[in-house]
């Protein structure tokens, strides 16, 4: 099933509208002149962190340490975005070179 151009460009729209609204909505909302609410102040600290070990625990549901690969490529990935992240302090590059050794790991070793 295929789109029609006017359903196309409804899409691309919506999308950019979405993100334009996303964008500039925080600075409507709070602007630079006022200092923001405790609450979101407090939501500002705690959830990188949350959603980081949101990210763990959903990286890890499906491991079975008792069959398969035995987590063991998970096990590497860990260890080398943790290795990363301690020598170099580049979220980016933690994120980026795990995700390149698990791919590595699970595409060509196991």
């Amino acid at each position: 099933m295929t789109m029609e151009t006017w359903q196309g460009v409804v899409t691309i729209f919506m999308a950019v509208l979405g993100t334009v609204i996303t964008r500039f909505l925080p600075f409507i909302v709070f602007p630079e002149s006022e200092r923001p609410p405790r609450v979101v102040e407090y939501l500002g600290k705690v959830l990188p962190y949350a959603m980081g070990g949101l990210l763990v625990v959903y990286s890890l549901k499906n491991v079975t340490p008792f069959s398969g690969t035995h987590g063991i490529p998970e096990a590497v990935a860990i260890a080398v975005i943790v290795a990363l992240h301690v020598w170099k302090r580049s979220m980016l590059l933690s994120i980026a070179g795990g995700t390149a050794v698990y791919m590595l790991l699970v595409q060509v070793v196991f």
